[in-house]
């Protein structure tokens, strides 16, 4: 134990958390007497009809016997002082049981029920409270339900997995219900009033915290793509393999410098630094950081029997799209791993909020990522809440309504009340007709309505040559919507919601409001061209990722051997949702396919030179376009550019940056990847400036101002989506 002791203070010493380093010392010297694990204690609620666990620390080898109940159970404390029993399952109790230790000292629990216990746990709108939510007042006042009980655990963020915390199960009562967790509560009320028996809340939530500090090792372990967060993790963990073994490198490589610097004290040649201490064995140190808050705060929890959890969190990791899914899969794999139970996991979705000038479908996305966990992951549901939001409030008030929901999910599928509608209506396939889509849906409760009585809002519909997505009329018909616009002649694909301030008004028949989705094949630029069939993808790349390093998301360049022609598609879209595309083609201009894409070094692409036989199609006004087209013009490089005009294109200037600019170094420099029209005088497409991410140059047709192919105008984080794709045409049989 003291060997154990001493790892976590040497590695909290070195992360310089004084807080969490003071609970580890107090922890290891109360040894002496037997106790319990800091979930237990007076008031609280034990979990019903689950074998007990019962855990504490005494003498190494000293006798504990533990009676709850009419069940007792005598164990001894093994090596390090810890002891754990199990006692048989209990039926509910609104009568206090028995809740004795006996060692070299006593401890009696006082007040002790058996009832429904959840975890509650996420970011600020679960640690919210209902003395800051809505109706607080009389909400407090009217808190006598003396058979709920809360506790909360602190906030310590720790480097090592926490045995212990400082907290204390509360009573709920008018005096103390103000600080108890609103969604938890209101949950809590709920199922009380239903079941008829005590509910213990474990609150274990902090505001503004990501995802990943909740989240045990094991649980990045599971997920493949959140591998390098394992190792991370892992990495800097004292007693681990990978930590002995760079540890080891580390001081073999300190003795060599050691050793040389000896030689070299009264020379007069100089010694090189030392080497540096590995950054990969630093231990985390924020609450921001992974599985500092499961160690901090969920470890010392693990193996009290729970019914389930409840989880509130995202607005930290919001921006992440599909990737939170798997971060869901690493958090709830994690946890039911530890606890060895496949307990039910229940969510809420993020409300509407404007989050600063972000791109207003990024968060749609978000929520889309939400919905996939629910689907993906058994034994999950998930609120919806955009009907209860408040705009410019990131934490809606209105926690009554998400406690409920939260209770409905938990009344549905844990405690036998089929009968009751706890999911929101959501897309159960779509038809597509001539001119219109048909949405069919499911969990309806016989029928679709709209809380306002209007027609349903904010569904989009998009079809071929349609220029992007356009606001749809919309029918109910039962549980089905029919979708037409005037704008789209063949729909093929909708979006529902799908706006970062979108509070929709379609709900089901129990008023449940239906989440953000999108389904269909949308169609893309290049698929309503007489020619789209000629042409192979090579590369794709969402250009949101641009960067110093440039990585496809498609790369397929080793699956064609010949090509007579390349093709480039390039898809925007504005803050305002209008698209623009442009897909040009031309007599392919090398043999080498590595050097048709973002011109890097390392691809070793430099062409300034002409292009023949050029076909341009787009949708940008003022664009020309043709097909057959005699001449054009590429500039692809890595390296800096100037004005002048060294390659002596027809036309162009030796003042302006446009379709003549000469190469400059450094070749790891600006950067630049543009097609002109040469005859024209016109840019096609620019993207410059790649590695300055949303600061770089991306534009269709003509840029703006003084730089018609785009230079300077860093507008890449202008444009809420931004693709590249290209093609070749194969020659092969």
């Amino acid at each position: 134990m003291a060997k154990r002791w001493g790892q976590a203070i040497d590695c909290l010493w070195v992360s310089g958390i004084t807080a969490v380093l003071l609970v580890v010392t107090t922890t290891g010297s109360v040894l002496a007497d037997a106790r319990l694990a800091s979930v237990f204690g007076d008031h609280m609620v034990l979990q019903r009809e689950q074998p007990l666990q019962v855990w504490g620390w005494a003498e190494p080898g000293e006798s504990v016997t533990v009676a709850v109940g009419k069940s007792t159970a005598t164990i001894k404390a093994d090596d390090t002082g810890r002891w754990q029993v199990e006692l048989p399952s209990m039926q509910a109790s609104a009568e206090a049981v028995r809740f004795v230790v006996e060692a070299k000292n006593r401890i009696e629990l006082s007040d002790v029920l058996v009832g429904e216990v959840w975890l509650c746990s996420g970011q600020s709108n679960m640690e919210w409270t209902v003395a800051i939510s809505a109706n607080a007042q009389q909400e407090i006042a009217e808190a006598k339900y003396p058979l709920i009980r809360h506790i909360k655990v602190p906030l310590v963020p720790s480097t090592v997995p926490l045995d212990s915390f400082n907290g204390s199960w509360q009573v709920c009562s008018p005096e103390t219900a103000g600080n108890f967790t609103a969604c938890g509560y209101y949950m809590a009320r709920k199922l009380h009033k239903e079941l008829n028996v005590p509910i213990g809340l474990v609150n274990s939530s902090w505001g503004g915290t990501r995802i990943e500090p909740w989240t045990p090792p094991v649980g990045f372990q599971q997920v493949q793509a959140l591998q390098d967060i394992y190792r991370s993790v892992i990495g800097r963990t004292p007693g681990t393999p990978e930590y002995r073994s760079r540890l080891a490198e580390y001081l073999a490589a300190v003795e060599v410098w050691l050793t040389e610097a000896k030689t070299k004290v009264d020379s007069a040649t100089g010694v090189a630094p030392s080497p540096g201490y590995p950054g990969e064995l630093i231990p985390f140190s924020s609450n921001q950081d992974p599985s500092m808050l499961y160690n901090g705060m969920i470890h010392s929890l693990v193996g009290f029997p729970i019914r389930g959890a409840i989880w509130y969190q995202g607005e930290s990791n919001h921006t992440e799209g599909m990737l939170y899914l798997e971060k869901m899969k690493a958090l709830i794999g994690g946890w039911r791993s530890l606890w060895k139970r496949e307990f039910p996991f229940y969510f809420v979705q993020i409300a509407p909020y404007q989050y600063g000038s972000q791109d207003h479908t990024v968060l749609a996305q978000f929520w889309e990522a939400q919905a996939a966990a629910a689907h993906q992951i058994p034994r999950t549901g998930m609120v919806v809440i955009n009907d209860i939001a408040t705009i410019g409030d990131i934490h809606p008030p209105n926690k009554q309504d998400v406690g409920l929901r939260l209770a409905q999910l938990a009344l549905h599928y844990d405690y036998g009340r089929l009968e009751l509608v706890a999911d929101s209506p959501e897309l159960d396939r779509l038809e597509v007709l001539k001119d219109s889509l048909k949405v069919h849906f499911r969990n309806t409760a016989d029928g679709l309505k709209t809380r306002d009585g209007a027609a349903p809002t904010h569904f989009e519909i998009v079809g071929p040559g349609s220029g992007g997505f356009h606001p749809a009329s919309a029918v109910i018909e039962g549980g089905s919507i029919v979708l037409k616009s005037d704008k789209v002649k063949t729909p093929v694909a909708l979006r529902f919601a799908w706006h970062l301030l979108a509070e929709p008004n379609l709900t089901g028949g129990t008023g449940l409001s239906v989440g953000a989705f999108r389904a269909g094949e949308i169609p893309t630029f290049l698929s309503s061209l007489p020619i789209s069939k000629e042409y192979t993808l090579v590369y794709d790349m969402d250009l949101s990722r641009l960067g110093a390093e440039i990585r496809y998301d498609v790369d397929q360049h080793e699956k064609v051997k010949a090509f007579d022609r390349v093709g480039y598609l390039v898809e925007l879209t504005a803050a305002d949702g209008s698209m623009k595309h442009v897909f040009v083609s031309m007599k392919a201009f090398t043999e080498d396919i590595t050097k048709i894409g973002i011109p890097t070094k390392q691809s070793g692409a430099m062409f300034q030179q002409s292009v023949s036989s050029l076909d341009i199609f787009s949708d940008v006004p003022g664009l020309k376009t043709g097909t057959g087209l005699e001449t054009g013009n590429i500039e692809f490089w890595p390296h800096n550019y100037g004005m002048k005009n060294a390659g002596r294109v027809p036309g162009a200037s030796e003042d302006i940056y446009d379709f003549g600019d000469e190469v400059v170094v450094p070749e790891e420099g600006y950067g630049c990847m543009q097609v002109h029209n040469t005859p024209a005088g016109q840019t096609v497409f620019s993207i410059n400036n790649w590695r300055a991410a949303d600061r770089a140059d991306i534009g269709i047709g003509q840029g703006p101002g003084d730089t018609p192919d785009w230079t300077f105008t860093a507008n890449a984080g202008s444009w809420t989506s931004k693709r590249l794709r290209v093609y070749v045409r194969s020659t092969e049989k």
